[in-house]
């Protein structure tokens, strides 16, 4: 499985892909944070990230299936996948190399960020005048967040060999589990129901840990998720014996 990840995260480092995922990232979140005057933090006048957190989940919704796109799609085109198979790897450690490695340049697309918290941190007034425990919980909700875009990422493309139509499926699919149950929700038809319809959702509980309080229920939500993406993939990976 190491070696899969090795393989796979230095290939994106390789890659025009992997940089310019890290410089979108930063720069849409830069201009949101210093420059556009409805968001920045200059104008504001209040010591928060709220405009990274707010924005983030959206680059993320097509960063992210840039990424994965590639995966076992570009495999299936190439006819590598049959190689790979051949090796002595069980398809778990095979899926579980190339999750890891996606989500690996994820989380480095978000390591530069740390920087505006300690920008904002130092430009408080007095100094440290920030919710750091907010910002702590908002940064676990965009792990756990880019965690769940990479599992539903790696399972649309090993739905095809077009790139192209994995990223599709995967854009698709992961603004349906982000905001779509939100949108169900908000029909009147629901009554009471649509509060439950809500928590379906990756917005609900994403919304919650990034209070800076972390439930064992948002936590517990997001691993299911993820595990319920894995396994579709894996179910995918071992169709071919079938």
């Amino acid at each position: 499985m190491f070696a899969i990840l090795s393989k796979e995260f230095n290939s994106y480092l390789n890659s025009l892909i992997g940089y310019i995922v890290i410089g979108v990232f930063l720069v849409a979140t830069g201009l949101f944070m210093w420059v556009f005057p409805d968001s920045s933090v200059l104008d504001y006048g209040y010591a928060d990230l709220q405009s990274v957190f707010m924005l983030a989940p959206w680059l993320f919704l097509f960063l992210i299936p840039a990424i994965t796109m590639r995966a076992f799609a570009e495999e299936r085109k190439g006819g590598t996948m049959e190689l790979l198979l051949t090796k002595p790897l069980s398809d778990t450690q095979l899926l579980l190399g190339k999750y890891f490695a996606c989500l690996l340049l994820a989380l480095f697309a978000l390591l530069p960020s740390l920087l505006y918290y300690v920008s904002v941190y130092q430009l408080g007034d007095p100094v440290g005048n920030i919710d750091s425990a907010a910002v702590a919980g908002s940064y676990l909700g965009l792990v756990f967040l880019a965690a769940v875009f990479v599992a539903m990422g790696i399972f649309a493309s090993s739905l095809t060999e077009n790139q192209i139509v994995a990223f599709i499926l995967a854009v698709f699919l992961c603004y349906l589990v982000y905001t779509g149950f939100d949108l169900l929700a908000s029909i009147d038809a629901w009554g009471t129901a649509s509060y439950y319809i809500a928590q379906l959702g990756i917005s609900y509980h994403y919304s919650s840990i990034s209070k800076g309080l972390i439930d064992s229920r948002d936590v517990l939500y997001f691993l299911s998720v993820i595990t319920i993406m894995l396994l579709g993939t894996k179910l995918v990976l071992e169709s071919r014996k079938w």
